[in-house]
This record gives C-alpha cells, sequence and structure tokens, in this order.
C-alpha cells in the first residue's frame, strides 16, 4: 500500500502541469501513488501528461483518467474509488510542493492521524513568495479542539490541498465536494475537521499556491460572484442540515455556524445594488443573526444591528 495518493484535477493548465507533476515525482517520499485526472482539456494538456508519464513510469505509480469535463469537485469525487494509499493528498494542477513535504509529515503518517494540516505559501510565476499564510501549529488533538483552535487565528482555514486525509477515515465517512458550485473547500472542510478523532496542525509550509499573472490582473466577473454568493448560501444550508447529525458539542455547533455565518455575510461587499438587496433578504430569511453569540455588551450591540441592518454590521465589523 502506497503511503499516500496524491490527486491531481487537469482542466486547461498546459503551462503549469509539468511542473506540478514533477514537484510530486521528485519527492524525498518516494511510496506514492500518483492519480492524474483529465477534467476534459481542451488545450495541450492531455499531450504533455501523457509524454511524461512516459518518461516516469517507472519512478512513481501513476493511475491516468480521462472524463468528461465536471469542475474541480467532480474530479476530486471521481478519483476518490481509484484511491489505494494511506493518506489522500489533493495538489491543483497549476500549484507544486517541495520536494521534502510529505517526508516531513512521515511521522503523523506513521501514527495513523486522521488530518494532517500544513501550511501555504502564494507565489508567482518565477517562484518568489509573495505571502506566507500563517496559523496555529498544534500536537495531536481531536477536531472539535483543533477546530476552534483555526477558527480563532488561521488565515487559510478552507484549502482542500493543504491537509492530509487518512484514507480510511475519508471513505467511511463519504466525503464529497459539492459539484459545480464554487468555494467546495468552505464547504466541506470544516465538516471534515469536526469528524476527525485525531488532527494535527503542523508548521510544514511546502505547498506553493500559483497566483498567475492572469489570475492577479484579470478584471472580475461580477455574474460569477453572484453565482458564489448563491453558492455560498447552498453551503451554508447544507452545513445546517449536516451538522444536525453531527455527534460533537453545542459548543463546535455554534462554532461552525458563526465560522459559515461571517463568511457569508463579508460576500455581501462583493455585491451591488439589487443583487444585494436579495442576497440580504437571504440572510435574513435563515436567521443567520442567532449564530452570532454575544459575550459581552459590544457584541449583543452587534448582534441586534445584524438582525435589522446587514449594510451597517458590515461597516462596523
Amino acid at each position: 500500500m502506497p503511503k499516500i495518493s496524491v490527486i491531481v484535477p487537469v482542466y486547461n493548465t498546459e503551462k503549469y502541469v509539468e511542473k506540478c507533476l514533477d514537484s510530486i515525482c521528485n519527492q524525498k517520499l518516494n511510496d506514492l501513488e500518483l492519480i492524474i485526472v483529465n477534467d476534459g482539456s481542451e488545450d495541450n494538456s492531455e499531450a504533455i501528461i501523457k509524454k511524461w508519464i512516459k518518461s516516469n513510469e517507472n519512478k512513481v505509480k501513476i493511475k491516468y483518467l480521462k472524463k468528461e469535463n465536471g469542475g474541480l469537485s467532480d474530479c476530486r469525487n471521481y478519483a476518490i474509488p481509484y484511491v489505494t494509499g494511506k493518506y489522500i493528498s489533493f495538489i491543483d494542477s497549476d500549484d507544486y510542493i517541495s520536494e521534502d513535504l510529505y517526508s516531513n509529515l512521515e511521522k503523523y503518517i506513521d501514527e495513523n492521524i486522521d488530518l494532517i494540516k500544513f501550511k501555504m505559501q502564494k507565489v508567482d510565476e518565477s517562484g518568489n513568495i509573495l505571502e506566507k499564510l500563517d496559523g496555529p501549529v498544534f500536537e495531536e488533538c481531536n477536531g472539535e479542539e483543533g477546530y476552534e483552535k483555526l477558527c480563532t487565528s488561521d488565515k487559510f482555514l478552507d484549502p482542500a490541498c493543504i491537509y492530509l486525509y487518512r484514507t480510511e477515515f475519508f471513505k467511511q465517512n463519504n466525503f464529497k465536494y459539492a459539484k459545480g458550485t464554487y468555494h467546495e473547500d468552505f464547504g466541506l472542510t470544516s465538516l471534515i475537521i469536526l469528524k476527525a478523532k485525531s488532527f494535527v496542525s503542523t508548521s510544514e509550509d511546502g505547498y506553493y499556491y500559483l497566483q498567475s499573472n492572469n489570475s492577479i490582473t484579470r478584471d472580475v466577473n461580477y455574474e460569477k460572484e453572484i453565482q458564489k454568493s448563491k453558492d455560498l448560501l447552498k453551503h451554508y444550508d447544507n452545513m445546517i442540515e449536516k451538522i444536525k447529525e453531527y455527534d460533537v458539542s453545542e459548543k463546535s455547533k455554534n462554532l461552525i455556524k458563526r465560522y459559515y455565518t461571517n463568511t457569508v455575510i463579508l460576500k455581501a461587499n462583493d455585491l451591488k445594488e439589487k443583487d444585494l438587496e436579495n442576497y440580504i433578504k437571504q440572510i435574513k430569511i435563515r436567521k443567520m443573526y442567532k449564530n452570532i453569540k454575544p459575550y459581552n455588551l459590544k457584541q449583543l450591540i452587534k448582534r441586534i444591528i445584524l438582525e435589522f441592518n446587514v449594510k451597517l454590521y458590515l461597516k462596523i465589523r
């Protein structure tokens, strides 16, 4: 059994995919299974992948899968049944990892920790570090304890790519990413954490999150922002139903509701006029103000303001 099954969804990343695959093949921990999922790419990605496989098939165990385009979530879900490794790792095909990332996490793999968190760094196309995304480091605890620590101080909690998931834990809980939605990591990561019986957060920062020239300079697609706001509400509604089934404390249930609520509310900053009014209406219909638990007079005032005036709440937040 490989120690890690690395899942790489690929869609039109001909410029970056080879560097991504090289970074996996060159790992110091070489007991890996690489699962490449071509999500209906329309550029030269497939030719690059097939050429790369011929050059590296004796270095790492490779499975190449091809499917019709269904999006990132669909790719990840599609790959899970093919996993044979002890752990699952997701890597986006325009990103890459340091050669010692997995070897530095091996001690936790050997301890059978359900969920292993590491950190990422934002880089430009020349490999220059733009930002190191920090967060708390802690040794083994359960998911509820870890989630509380992350919620209070972590800058990047949601990305699926900064965790190793024990395969048995992932499959037994039948975790699925919501197909056809934006913010799919936001929709699932918190729910995964709260299910974990064992969880560590490490200082390893060997995941490099590419900020391409296109992603930095592109114009905002407002229609996409509207859809993102709708998908956030879908993820919120799904969480409200799912958390009812969880055997966790009321404190943890309140914490995840508050975390989702804050994210949903902040999205209002990206909307305009009628779209903003409709979004605020949906927030009020869901009575999200109830998720903001007041611990002092200031927080009580904020909760009251949220109940009646979301725009004002955003200004004072």
